[in-house]
């Protein structure tokens, strides 16, 4: 099948395997290399931000069905880049989340991460992925404890854990002011993390959104719709 215009374009645009996700520092930063990662962790890092970019190509050609597999990939791209860089590599526990919550599932990967990080963390990138895994599993407890400790970190996982709360309170009109505030962060980036200028951050929290009647129903060229 001929590539939609989205993904011809990305062809020249893709970030290099310096923009990756393994210390995540704002959801979905442009970050350094994790220097001492394994060269085979780093290898599978860097296939998974291939087909997650891939994805968002196809999710902005409006071709939704056929995202879901680059991103069922990119998820298990993560995870086991995950296994094999060892422990305090977050980001890429979120990017598998937010790729198999994309696809449409997410439920096995948010228990998979609650269970390798535990009840207890010590960092803002890890109390995110444990508020965004909480969130999936309909855990809002969990969610507002994760979100409490995203908050000392940087403006964008501010917005970021205010929209988490407001998910976990079913409170529709924080909601929708907290994720508005997120796309256009999203819209005023010139670079991003798979090359693809995509509001991924704020697509996975609609998504979750929409499941409890709360999504926020935005329009932006970084937000496609989705299966």
């Amino acid at each position: 099948m001929t590539a939609g215009p989205y993904q011809q374009k990305r062809k020249s645009s893709v970030s290099s395997v310096g923009e990756e996700r393994s210390n995540e520092t704002s959801p979905s930063p442009i970050a350094t290399v994790e220097r001492v990662s394994p060269p085979q962790a780093q290898l599978l890092l860097q296939d998974a931000l291939a087909r997650e970019g891939e994805a968002y190509g196809m999710l902005l050609d409006g071709e939704p069905e056929r995202a879901r597999k680059p991103l069922l990939d990119a998820a298990e791209l993560y995870r086991r880049s995950w296994e094999a860089a060892g422990a305090r590599s977050y980001g890429r526990l979120i990017g598998m989340l937010k790729a198999a919550v994309l696809a449409g599932g997410g439920g096995q990967e948010a228990a998979y991460l609650r269970r390798q990080l535990g009840p207890e963390v010590d960092s803002p990138v890890a109390s995110y992925a444990l508020a965004l895994a909480a969130l999936v599993a309909g855990d809002d407890e969990g969610a507002r404890a994760g979100a409490a400790g995203m908050r000392d970190d940087s403006d964008a996982f501010a917005r970021t854990a205010e929209a988490i709360e407001a998910l976990a309170d079913r409170d529709g009109a924080r909601y929708a002011g907290a994720v508005t505030a997120i796309v256009a962060d999203f819209e005023a980036r010139d670079r991003h993390l798979t090359g693809v200028a995509i509001a991924d951050t704020a697509l996975v929290l609609e998504r979750i959104a929409a499941g409890r009647g709360i999504a926020a129903d935005l329009t932006s060229t970084q937000l496609p719709t989705l299966i």
